[in-house]
């Protein structure tokens, strides 16, 4: 049905949210090409059409109409409608504050800086990409300034990622859980267990890969995944999920690195698809998305049931490398707290400190306290301090994530509430379906998907991130059953 300037206030402003849907299925095309297939002397190219894009999507989302169409609708009839208008209203106000030629610069300097990010980590040369990381703190201080002052600068950046989240909080959560895992990393420090030793041909890795991904709900007509230098998943529009993986023939991180994926895919691809082409056909917050990509990464892939299925499986395609471990073994090993460089490889308990150490960071280079020149200093030295590791080059140490060099500042504390948070739903899910290990044991994946799109998935941003928490759980933010999850793995 066509929609005209008669049409009533709600179908307008729907037609206008499905047109900037459509806008940003082209941007996440763009960037996702970008990141896989593009050549890398097109950098400059593609953030000037991703600058532009961005621009015109902003100019038309905050304008007068989309004001004006909201301001009739204080009120709406139905809970779906009612979510919709209070998702489209606190964007378009916070939109509203950012002129568009900053949201345009901001995109362009991110397409260059990730290409600088690529050159300089090959490198491991931080000094040729320390423009760029001073171009994008100069950014967000610019995009800061946009908005009402808050209690810290750091709130306003949280707050596009984890609605409802203030950094007092977040350092309340990490303050407790530095009590807990800085003595349970040092009581492990010692162990000796088993290290697998490759190498585990790509191709293999690939195809093991495939058989986790096809025993979660992996449907190649709606999924797809590809190689990149840093995973990411990503949701074009209606059956087009997208993950990447990286794949090294020294270590099976990419199994990891896979199922994380798949648990951001799963979260959208599950949607209600009655809310496509609308602010609600996204997951609600960065913390809640996490915490799935973390369930099937972590509580899912490092269990005991799984791996009962899958390690026999995996052997076969690794005889020389894992035809003399046995699945204890493989367990311990896959699962053991062992301080390293790379987030991305790190184990349950030592990820916390990576994140917190990036968290502490960005707010020190916001407020000036840490220059970006002494960046890889300041970050070996809390590295040493915080994990008692010794960082031998910028490409294991501050390059390591691409993150900063988009202009992610505020996304990573949500790696670490991610964390917390599935804990607790998966706490729930547990006691509603029972018996969790033994069915992964038989490969049975379902019965855990289905609960977490009836529970989670389906709504989409329907609910904010601390409603939704409480309709799963009960509670609130608590990092108390992620810390006992803990203790008691690693009793």
């Amino acid at each position: 049905m066509s929609v005209t300037v008669d049409s009533p206030p709600l179908e307008r402003l729907k037609a206008i949210l499905a047109e900037l849907a459509d806008l940003r299925h082209a941007e996440t095309i763009l960037d996702w090409d970008s990141r896989v297939s593009m050549p890398p002397a097109g950098a400059h190219a593609r953030a000037d059409a991703s600058a532009t894009l961005t621009r015109f999507m902003h100019e038309r989302f905050v304008s007068d109409e989309v004001g004006e169409l909201l301001a009739t609708l204080e009120s709406v009839d139905g809970e779906t409608d009612t979510a919709l208008i209070r998702v489209t209203r606190r964007e378009w106000e916070r939109a509203r504050r950012v002129p568009s030629e900053l949201v345009a610069e901001m995109a362009h300097a991110a397409g260059v800086a990730v290409a600088a990010w690529d050159v300089a980590k090959a490198a491991s040369d931080f000094a040729s990409f320390s423009p760029h990381l001073e171009r994008q703190l100069e950014l967000k201080q610019r995009y800061i300034a946009c908005f009402p002052e808050t209690e810290t600068a750091y709130d306003v950046l949280l707050e596009d990622y984890e609605e409802g989240m203030t950094t007092a909080e977040v350092v309340a959560v990490f303050d407790r859980l530095k009590q807990e895992l800085v003595p349970l990393i040092e009581q492990h420090r010692a162990d000796d267990d088993v290290l697998l030793k490759g190498p585990f041909p790509v191709e293999r890795q690939q195809e093991a890969g495939r058989l986790v991904l096809d025993a979660f709900g992996y449907d190649s007509t709606n999924w797809r995944i590809d190689e990149t230098p840093h995973p990411f998943a990503s949701k074009t529009g209606a059956g087009d999920i997208r993950l990447t993986t990286h794949t090294d023939e020294n270590d099976l991180t990419s199994l990891f690195s896979t199922m994380h994926e798949f648990g951001h895919g799963v979260y959208e691809f599950e949607i209600d698809d009655a809310f496509a082409r609308t602010p609600l056909d996204r997951g609600t917050s960065s913390a809640i998305h996490e915490s799935q990509s973390r369930t099937w990464e972590n509580l899912v892939g490092r269990s005991h049931g799984f791996w009962r299925w899958f390690y026999p499986q995996l052997q076969l395609l690794f005889p020389e490398a894992l035809g003399k471990v046995n699945e204890e073994s493989f367990v311990r090993a896959v699962s053991a707290i062992r301080p390293g460089l790379i987030r991305g490889d790190a184990d349950e308990v030592t990820y916390a400190l990576h994140i917190i150490l990036r968290f502490e960071l960005e707010q020190e280079l916001l407020s000036g306290a840490v220059a970006v020149r002494d960046l890889p200093e300041t970050w070996n030295v809390r590295m040493k301090e915080y994990l008692g590791v010794d960082v031998p080059d910028d490409a294991h140490g501050v390059l390591q994530d691409m993150h900063w060099s988009v202009g992610f500042f505020g996304y990573f504390p949500t790696y670490q509430l991610g964390n917390v948070i599935s804990v607790q739903i998966w706490e729930r899910a547990r006691a509603d379906l029972g018996g969790l290990e033994e069915q992964f044991a038989r490969g049975e994946f379902s019965p855990l998907r289905d609960w977490l799109r009836d529970e989670i998935y389906r709504h989409g941003s329907k609910y904010p991130p601390r409603e939704l928490l409480r309709r799963v759980t009960g509670s609130e933010l608590d990092p108390e059953p992620y810390l006992e999850y803990l203790r008691t793995k690693f009793a």
